[in-house]
C-alpha cells in the first residue's frame, strides 16, 4: 500500500487518524487534530445522508443529460450492495473471482448459477460480465501458466481464452444461458488487435448457434463489447467500434501500459496520472470513436469514480461510469450540479491548455471551488 515504515513506527496502543478520503495518516495526533477530524467525520456523515436521498434518483447532469452510474462487482453476493447504493447496473462483473475461489475450473452449470444470481439480483438492470481475466497478478493453482519475465505483458486474459477455447466456450455458454433471466452484456478483456476481437466473437457465435438449436432466440439480446486497456486498441478505436456494441475503458491497465509503469510498484506510483493531458486526449479519442460508430462508451477503471476526473469525462461525453458501489451516490450527487457544456470547455482546456497532470488538477479544483 506504499506506507513504507508504518509497521515499525506505529506501536500497539498508538492513536492513529486515517483519512481515507485524502490518503493521509496522522500518528499520535494532538487534541486539536482530533477535534478537527471529528468535525470532518461528522460533516462527512451529513454528506452521506444527503447522498442517500439520491438512491432512486436518475443519474442526470444539471442540464438534463442522462448517464449511467454502475457498480464494479467481484461476486454475485456484491449485487445486494450495488442495488442498495442505487446502481444503474453492473458495469463490471470480474468473473475471474469464480475461478480464483474454486479448486477446479468452474463447470458450465456452476457459472450459470452465479451469473443467473447476479442477473436476477439486479432486477432488470444490465449486468456487464468481463470474460475470464487471469494471468498477470491473478494465477490459478489448478491451471499452471508458464513462468514469464513480464506476466502483465504475457499470456493472460483473452490470450488464454483464445488458446483454450474449451475454457472460453464453457463460460460463454453459461453467460448466454443466464441472459434468459435479464439483460446480460459480455466484454472481452485485453483485446489488442482486430483479429483477436473477431476470433472471440466467432467463438461466441458458435456457442450461441449451438444453444439456439434447442432454445431458439436464446442470447439474441446479449450485447457484445470489449475493454479498451491496450494502447494500440485505444489508438485505432475507430475501427474496433464498428465491431462491438460498447467499449469499456479499463483505465487501471491502460494507464500502466501508456506510462510503462507497474501500477503495483510504489516507486513509480507518481506515474499513475489519469489527469495527464496526453492521456486525457487518448480517452477523448476513444469516446469520440465510439460515438461516431453508434457504440456506447463506458469506463470501469478507478478513474470513473475519481472526483476530479469525472467533470472532464462528463465533458467528453462518456456514457457510463462504473465504480465501487460505495462511490455511486457521491458521484450522482456531484453529477447533478455539473453542466455538460461547461464541462466540455473544461475538458478542452485540460487537453489543449495544460501541459501536466498537476496543472489539470489545479484547474479542475479551482473550477469546482475545492481550492
Amino acid at each position: 500500500v506504499g506506507a513504507e515504515d508504518v509497521t515499525s513506527t506505529i506501536k500497539n496502543g498508538d492513536m492513529v487518524i486515517v483519512d481515507g478520503l485524502h490518503g493521509d495518516i496522522i500518528v499520535d495526533p494532538s487534541q486539536a487534530q482530533i477535534d478537527e477530524y471529528q468535525a470532518k467525520a461528522d460533516s462527512f456523515e451529513k454528506e452521506r445522508a444527503e447522498w442517500a436521498k439520491l438512491v432512486d434518483a436518475p443519474s442526470v447532469s444539471k442540464d438534463g443529460q442522462h448517464f449511467e452510474i454502475a457498480a464494479n462487482i467481484g461476486t454475485p453476493d456484491d449485487v445486494a450492495d450495488a442495488v442498495k447504493q442505487g446502481a444503474d447496473g453492473v458495469g463490471l462483473f470480474r468473473s475471474e473471482f469464480l475461478y480464483m475461489s474454486s479448486d477446479h475450473l468452474p463447470t458450465e452449470d456452476e457459472q450459470f448459477e452465479a451469473y443467473k444470481k447476479a442477473v436476477v439480483g439486479m432486477q432488470g438492470k444490465p449486468v456487464v460480465v468481463r470474460t475470464l481475466d487471469i494471468g498477470g497478478d491473478k494465477p490459478l493453482n489448478y491451471l499452471p501458466l508458464p513462468e514469464e519475465m513480464n506476466p502483465f505483458l504475457g499470456y493472460r486474459a483473452i490470450r488464454i481464452c483464445l488458446h483454450r477455447p474449451d475454457i472460453f466456450k464453457t463460460q460463454l455458454r453459461a453467460l448466454i444461458r443466464a441472459s434468459e433471466f435479464g439483460p446480460v452484456e459480455i466484454m472481452f478483456p485485453m483485446i489488442a488487435t482486430l483479429a483477436e476481437l473477431r476470433q472471440a466473437k466467432a467463438i461466441y457465435q458458435e456457442c450461441k448457434d449451438e444453444l439456439q438449436k434447442d432454445h431458439p432466440g436464446l442470447g439474441d439480446n446479449v450485447k457484445i463489447g470489449m475493454m479498451i486497456e491496450v494502447p494500440l486498441a485505444a489508438l485505432y478505436a475507430d475501427q474496433l467500434a464498428k465491431e462491438v456494441d460498447f467499449f469499456s475503458i479499463g483505465t487501471n491497465d491502460l494507464i500502466q501500459y501508456c506510462f510503462a509503469a507497474d501500477r503495483g510498484n510504489d516507486a513509480v506510483s507518481y506515474l499513475y496520472q489519469p489527469l495527464n493531458p496526453a492521456f486525457l486526449r487518448l480517452i477523448k479519442h476513444v469516446i469520440d470513436a465510439a460515438h461516431a460508430n453508434n457504440t456506447k462508451a463506458a469506463m470501469c477503471g478507478e478513474m470513473a469514480g475519481d472526483q476530479l476526473a469525472m467533470p472532464l469525462l462528463l465533458g467528453m461525453g462518456l456514457d457510463e461510469y462504473s465504480m465501487s458501489a460505495s462511490s455511486i451516490l457521491r458521484t450522482r450527487s456531484m453529477m447533478k450540479d455539473l453542466d455538460t457544456k461547461e464541462c466540455a470547455k473544461w475538458a478542452n482546456d485540460a487537453i489543449n491548455l495544460c501541459y501536466t497532470a498537476d496543472e489539470v488538477e489545479k484547474m479542475v479544483k479551482t473550477r469546482l471551488g475545492l481550492d
